[in-house]
């Protein structure tokens, strides 16, 4: 009785008394209700930190012609492309350094300076007065946020392992939301010297900056999470097992049980040598899978907002700001619905990888229908688009959520903020790729409005559903495991 005794008291976990990760882990082990406070703490800040993405696309096309920098109006969207992909690919060249400095420093620190990067720079980008100044602001909050790769650790280190795809499903339902959310402001409150001239006079700041409304309601949001941040628990733990363990069992180990005993104690506590997470195959398939397809989302987003607002004489729908924002909120509310209720019963039922290979399926018509819903008018064109957005935006979304938990199930926790920094590079390198592609092919597109072969946004709209066939192919064997 007595060696049964000690055996299970040494494989109990042992939690050390200044770690803040395992101050959680205690928590964790007292509270096995759903975590509604952690849940709205991680969205929030996700929220906040994934509007200023996109938020510029919907008023992308007016800001390029403001500058007077294309010669043509066909050329307006090549160099909104460059704007548009300047912030990931500031994102590509840092997201590593952010995720090794998350696991040396804690989550913590790298979620509150991304935040912080924020309220600067989307505010001055807002103040933009030249094509390069908002290039370089754009590369400089995609430099200095690398929130994105730490915050998905964070989201799997907060919760019990039965809450741990609700988790994940929050932080990209949060992500996906702000990808909609920011359009749907930005659309709304650009230009509010035109839309409300009874509030802001032209000659006021908003005037003179007709974009900068929108990224200072944001940076506002951002300063406001940005302090509340500071009271978000660190799930990173900072002990030396190794010297503690020998230190704490010194007496155990000179037992008549010290051969047993003590590899049950190192199996416990002592760190494993770390693997090397570039042969990490499932870590790797799945990064490589969720690459394409947010190739395809980015492309996807830039798109769709200069295709809505473009004239009905090249193909769009002569869409105002005001009204491209309106279908995105309608999305963004059919967004939470499902990710927050559905999404965790489909991870039950199919899988991860079986989610992200139907819903990938199923966003390829979809995407073909796009061209001739060009050709409705009125309410028609109102209620198909809309459903239709809000579908894709589901599916996207749910593609996302089952490849961040993959990814995250790939590693141990002393490399998930290195393996999500790693993911974030090649993620960011693929979606600066999709703004600059997406904003080259529509210019393109649009100037072949009587090609005998896929006119127009025809040929948009297949290059974007060829992307995510490639996408599809991956979540098959031997790609994804």
């Amino acid at each position: 009785m007595a060696v049964e005794e000690q055996n299970e008291a040494l494989l109990k976990k042992h939690y050390h008394e200044n770690c803040p990760g395992c101050k959680v882990e205690k928590l964790k082990e007292s509270r096995r209700g759903l975590p509604i406070r952690e849940l709205v703490s991680i969205w929030i800040v996700v929220l906040c930190n994934s509007l200023p993405i996109s938020s510029l696309f919907p008023f992308l096309y007016f800001m390029v012609r403001d500058f007077h920098i294309a010669e043509r109006e066909e050329d307006i969207g090549y160099y909104a492309g460059y704007v548009g992909c300047s912030l990931m690919f500031g994102r590509a060249l840092t997201s590593v350094l952010w995720g090794i400095m998350a696991d040396c420093y804690g989550r913590k620190p790298v979620i509150i300076m991304g935040t912080i990067a924020v309220v600067i720079f989307n505010t001055l980008f807002g103040l933009s007065v030249n094509f390069w100044m908002a290039i370089a602001m754009r590369f400089l909050l995609g430099s200095l946020n690398g929130l994105y790769g730490p915050i998905k650790a964070y989201a799997t280190e907060l919760f019990r392992e039965e809450y741990q795809a609700l988790g994940v499903s929050t932080v990209s339902t949060a992500w996906g939301i702000g990808l909609i959310i920011g359009p749907a402001l930005g659309g709304s409150l650009a230009q509010p010297a035109e839309k409300f001239p009874s509030i802001f006079s032209k000659e006021s700041v908003f005037g003179r900056f007709p974009y900068f409304l929108p990224c200072l309601t944001i940076s506002f949001l951002a300063l406001v999470v940005c302090v509340a941040s500071c009271w978000l628990p660190e799930t990173l733990h900072m002990h030396h097992a190794n010297s503690e363990l020998d230190e704490s069992h010194e007496d155990v180990e000179t037992t008549p049980l010290k051969s047993g005993v003590k590899c049950k104690m190192q199996k416990v506590e002592g760190k494993a040598p770390k693997k090397s997470l570039i042969r990490n195959w499932p870590l790797i398939s799945a990064i490589i899978a969720y690459c394409i397809f947010s190739l395809h989302d980015m492309a996807y987003s830039e798109i769709f907002s200069l295709w809505a607002v473009s004239p009905r004489r090249l193909g769009g729908l002569s869409y105002t700001t005001e009204d491209v924002g309106t279908v995105l909120s309608i999305s963004g509310a059919g967004l939470l619905v499902f990710q927050t209720c559905l999404y965790p019963y489909m991870d039950r039922l199919l899988g991860p990888i079986l989610v992200a290979r139907i819903c990938g399926a199923l966003s390829i018509p979809l995407l073909s229908s796009y061209p001739f819903i060009a050709m409705l008018t009125g309410l028609s064109l109102s209620i198909v688009l809309n459903c239709v957005s809000v579908v894709k935006n589901v599916l996207s979304l749910s593609v996302f959520t089952s490849l961040f938990l993959l990814q995250n199930k790939a590693v141990d926790q002393d490399q998930r903020g290195a393996a999500n920094g790693i993911a974030m590079t090649a993620m960011s390198l693929f979606k600066a790729a999709g703004p600059a592609g997406g904003g080259t092919i529509f210019s393109w597109a649009q100037k072949r409005q009587d090609a005998a072969f896929l006119p127009g946004n025809q040929m948009i709209f297949f290059i974007l559903n060829a992307v995510e066939a490639i996408g599809v192919l991956m979540t098959f064997k031997p790609f994804l495991v």
